[in-house]
């Protein structure tokens, strides 16, 4: 079990003592060692799945107080595979059996009303089929799959990326999913008996271009998140390089950045108004920091600015967390190694994942976690159940069948005093989000148990 500390990139020289008095305090405050464990050297199961994983997602399906991880495949079966903790370590379940093609995403929600978290994921362009698959809680058995439903079955193919949230305000939450092929993104309510039906109520929320195909940007847009943007109390979608309005009924677009792909907002700094963060996902480009400067609803004044002083290269992975518990947003970002469906080399041998400190005023300490690793769809969670926010991740082909966690100083005691059944999630800064242990609640646009945004965890 490796043992991980980060390396903090040069700063510029500062001009005043008092300054460098500060950053330096604020250095060492977010000091973290990472204890790496890896399937490959059998620290973790191998996942034993095709050597193309899509999908990564982390909730907390078994009601236990830790994200559990959901890998998705498309070469061969199984389709789904779950890792689950235990009090000895950690198990794989299969939670699809079958070869299904599925593409890169995953949401879970409490879609039947039971208790715990199902899970949804799509088929990729070979298929125009998006299913959910019901939480047998708590009657799990490593060998028995889950049960399979439709929410569509027509229309165009490709899913990548799929969200829960409570966007139109009805009180409820709705399912958001991006339609590649369609080049559309699609909202639908989940239905009153939703084991009994073949086909969700689907409304097309956009249609157009989202930052994709543009300069060395990915070939189709992607990214979903879930957020309070304008801080009117209401959560909004975020989607490619777009944030949206949801006023008498209808959702407006607007544009936050040229370039679209992974997308995560929160509050970085004291405020109403969230700032934004843009990764570009399956192509190229810098990892931006937006802000709004004037009136969030009007694309004229969101400005942008680097946190890197290269671009990324298949900049898959995006999220936000505290993750050194001192009360600042920080960003994790990380980038491919390989996307080609080909045996090695790698694509990108010098891919890296940074992890940058928030200073609670929209600056940042910027840190490198690894370099050489290949990261696709990488998130904050808290897998050990121990209240602090670990790294997860999956490549895509690279080395793969394949899964790495870093645990935040291992496993052990909070140190924010955290009841390990609780978990410190993005935006408790705000109000939105908080420390949670359950599912959606009703009243509250907030989806705790997915633990990075509802994730946050969610």
């Amino acid at each position: 079990m490796p043992v991980v500390r980060p390396r903090a990139r040069a700063t510029r020289p500062l001009l005043l003592v008092a300054a460098l008095f500060l950053v330096g305090s604020w250095m060492a405050a977010a000091e973290i060692t990472w204890v790496h464990l890896s399937s490959q050297t059998r620290d973790l199961p191998n996942p034993a799945g095709s050597n193309q994983q899509t999908g990564l997602l982390v909730a907390d399906l078994s009601n236990g107080g830790a994200a559990d991880i959901v890998i998705s495949y498309r070469v061969h079966a199984p389709a789904l595979v779950w890792i689950r903790r235990t009090e000895k370590g950690w198990d794989r379940y299969v939670i699809e059996k079958d070869f299904i093609r599925l593409e890169a995403g995953g949401a879970a929600h409490d879609i039947d009303s039971d208790g715990d978290l199902d899970i949804v994921f799509g088929e990729d362009s070979s298929g125009n089929t998006l299913y959910w698959w019901e939480n047998p809680a708590p009657s799990f058995d490593p060998n028995v799959p889950w049960t399979r439903h439709i929410i569509k079955a027509e229309g165009a193919n490709q899913h990548h990326d799929q969200i829960f949230g409570d966007f139109k305000g009805t009180g409820r939450p709705q399912l958001v999913f991006w339609n590649q092929r369609a080049k559309s993104l699609f909202i639908a309510d989940i239905p009153a008996d939703p084991k009994n039906v073949d086909r969700w109520p689907l409304e097309v929320l956009y249609a157009g271009q989202a930052g994709e195909q543009v300069e060395d940007a990915a070939e189709y847009a992607e990214g979903l998140d879930a957020f309070d943007v304008d801080g009117d109390g209401r959560t909004d979608l975020l989607a490619g390089n777009y944030w949206f309005t949801y006023t008498d009924g209808a959702f407006e677009p607007v544009k936050v950045g040229t370039i679209g792909g992974r997308i995560r907002a929160g509050r970085f700094k004291k405020g109403d108004v969230a700032q934004i963060v843009i990764a570009p996902g399956d192509g190229s480009g810098p990892l931006r920091f937006y802000e709004a400067h004037g009136d969030p609803t009007r694309a004229s004044s969101w400005r942008g600015r680097d946190l890197l002083d290269r671009d990324m290269v298949h900049g898959h992975t995006l999220d936000v967390a505290d993750v050194d518990g001192d009360g600042n947003l920080d960003i994790f970002a990380a980038e491919m190694a390989k996307w080609t469906k080909t045996p090695d080399p790698a694509d990108h041998p010098g891919a890296t994942a940074w992890i940058l400190y928030g200073d609670g005023s929209g600056r940042f300490r910027t840190t490198e976690l690894v370099s050489g690793h290949g990261w696709h769809e990488g998130q904050l969670a808290d897998v050990d159940g121990d209240g602090d926010l670990d790294v997860v991740n999956k490549p895509y082909t690279w080395n793969a069948p394949r899964l790495d966690l870093w645990l935040n100083n291992g496993t052990g005691t909070s140190r924010t005093g955290a009841a390990k059944s609780s978990r410190p999630v993005r935006s408790h800064l705000d109000g939105d989000f908080g420390f949670c242990a359950k599912p959606f609640h009703g009243g509250e646009d907030v989806e705790c148990a997915v633990l990075t945004y509802a994730r946050r965890m969610h």
